[in-house]
């Protein structure tokens, strides 16, 4: 049963309402908490405000105008908890810049949580498993990405952080079966596949909000990891797409392990089946 609202519930500030974030903010609105957020569409403030999310528009950069700037303090003054979903492909190259402001003001303004959405992507692409603490700056691997992380886990922040980094999305508008159809020569046939349905991305979010998990790193990923041509083939047929043909070659990749989200939270994947999870998006 969803906690009924109250005065005393949090303010939770979701800072970039988009694909993911936009429904995560209806999420915790049903769980009874008081949210708002930001946005970079303005025919997006309509629909979040119905949803009962207070809405901001809100454009970030490595040195705000003084309009965002209040923007983003007024977002953020009450809130204890923020979520940081801004993905790095908004700033490639100066994502850590991009973060610094708001660092800055959600220590000014008090935050006492911070719930930074990531990416597998700080993992070298290496034929093996990858856990928490494999995470270095490799030149395959984002630095940048796990740069942006440390600045809002780093022992001496104002707030606790936990870093959930996130294996591939996929969803509705988010079909894996259009990703690589009809493509050809692609690399890689038989690398792992590392994916996460929508359902489990909020339903993992939500978790550690609710059980204030702060303070850890997490791996979030689908346990099933088939390979790239057997699943990106299954993929494109189940959405009548021309299939994608690969490269003959037995380059392996790396394979997202969650298994401590899954013991430290107690979370149960709904889509630890790709095959399943194909099937909603």
């Amino acid at each position: 049963m969803a906690p009924t609202p109250t005065l005393l519930q949090p303010l939770i500030a979701v800072l970039g309402c988009g694909w993911l974030g936009l429904p995560l903010a209806q999420a915790l609105v049903d769980e009874g908490y008081a949210v708002a957020g930001s946005t970079t569409t303005p025919g997006r403030l309509l629909k979040m405000r119905d949803a009962g999310i207070t809405p901001y528009l809100l454009e970030l950069g490595p040195t705000l105008t003084a309009t965002d700037q209040d923007t983003l303090h007024t977002l953020l003054t009450g809130a204890r908890v923020l979520v940081l979903n801004v993905p790095p492909s908004t700033a490639r190259g100066h994502y850590v810049k991009l973060l610094q402001p708001v660092y800055q003001v959600a220590a000014d303004c008090g935050v006492r949580q911070v719930l930074f959405v990531s990416s597998t992507g700080v993992y070298a692409d290496e034929p093996r498993a990858m856990t928490e603490t494999d995470a270095l700056a490799a030149p395959d691997a984002d630095s940048e990405l796990l740069r942006a992380e440390n600045l809002f886990a780093h022992p001496d922040a104002p707030f606790a952080t936990t870093v959930v980094r996130l294996a591939g999305l996929i969803g509705p508008q988010r079909a894996p079966g259009r990703f690589l159809a009809g493509r050809t020569n692609l690399p890689k046939p038989q690398a792992p596949v590392n994916l996460i349905h929508l359902t489990d991305c909020l339903g993992i979010l939500c978790r550690i909000i609710r059980q204030s998990a702060w303070g850890h790193t997490f791996n979030a990923s689908a346990a099933h990891h088939p390979t790239r041509q057997e699943f990106y083939t299954a993929a494109a047929a189940h959405l009548g797409l021309a299939p994608p043909t690969f490269a003959e070659e037995d380059t392996l990749g790396k394979r997202i392990d969650s298994e401590l989200l899954r013991q430290k939270t107690g979370y149960m994947f709904q889509f630890d089946d790709l095959n399943e999870a194909m099937q909603h998006c």
